[in-house]
């Protein structure tokens, strides 16, 4: 949203620290705290950015901006099985018992006494769940069942907000559906590496490509790459996780094309 108004009509005005290092110093003196950004609400220091991320995953962050937060709910699934693993690890305890979703949509349960503000509370027969609002909204809509079996036993979760997987892809098989199927080849080593060698076709990862992948259809076809195959992993995950359906990692990376499929590309 753009104000074309002068700053000084708005009743704020604006100052670059990247520019002015009297400020930029001052700044850091003035909130005791080392780095930008810096969140200010109403002349008091709310926290840097780190801080402000925890707020909104504990869900206190609406309240220290002095708004209201968005109403929300949560809705669980439990199997007879998952109820009765749920009855064990509560163990006649008398805490309620927080289910945790982190951001690798990672499960686990922990003993709480008393559920912050900000919790949601979800009632499944007599099994009492509360969950972190970030916990809330990725686990709402999922079924949780316990399994026993000859490999084992544990907690087997269905949850429709999970990402889609990153499937591995040999370069080989790459090379036999790339010029047949629609997909986008992302790099994301450096300007320097591609200089160096590039498979054709292939488009660098920098900042405007990620805000203009960002506005792309979800089953857009992502095929990742880079030297070796492990910042492309990292970099295919990050875009799993924002909803993409197929996202594929070249194994092997670049260093895999040139000695298996394309020698005229040149190794480093």
């Amino acid at each position: 949203l753009l104000d074309a108004r002068d700053p000084r009509d708005r009743g704020y005005t604006t100052v670059d620290i990247l520019e002015d290092d009297a400020v930029r110093q001052g700044m850091k003196a003035y909130a005791q705290w080392p780095t930008f950004p810096q969140v200010w609400v109403e002349g008091e220091f709310l926290g840097g950015a780190d801080i402000v991320e925890e707020m909104h995953e504990r869900g206190t962050l609406a309240a220290g901006l002095g708004v209201k937060a968005r109403a929300g709910g949560c809705t669980l699934f439990l199997t007879p099985e998952a109820r009765g693993r749920i009855r064990a690890i509560l163990a006649g305890r008398t805490h309620t018992l927080r289910l945790v979703v982190d951001e690798q949509f990672q499960y686990r349960f922990e003993h709480v006494d008393t559920p912050a503000p900000a919790d949601h509370t979800v009632e499944i027969g007599d099994i009492v769940l509360v969950l972190d609002p970030a916990s809330a909204r990725r686990a709402d809509g999922m079924t949780m069942d316990y399994v026993e079996d000859d490999s084992g036993a544990g907690m087997v979760v269905d949850n429709p907000n999970e990402p889609a997987p990153v499937l591995p892809l040999d370069v080989e098989a790459y090379a036999d559906w790339k010029a047949q199927e629609p997909h986008l080849l992302l790099d994301v080593r450096t300007p320097e590496e591609r200089a160096i060698a590039v498979i054709p076709g292939a488009r660098l990862l920098d900042e405007d490509t990620a805000t203009w992948l960002g506005e792309q259809p979800r089953d857009t076809r992502l095929v990742f790459a880079c030297h070796h195959g492990v910042r492309s992993l990292v970099a295919a995950e990050h875009f799993a996780r924002q909803g993409f359906t197929e996202v594929f990692n070249l194994e092997g990376g670049i260093d895999a094309w040139s000695r298996w499929v394309d020698p005229s590309v040149r190794r480093y």
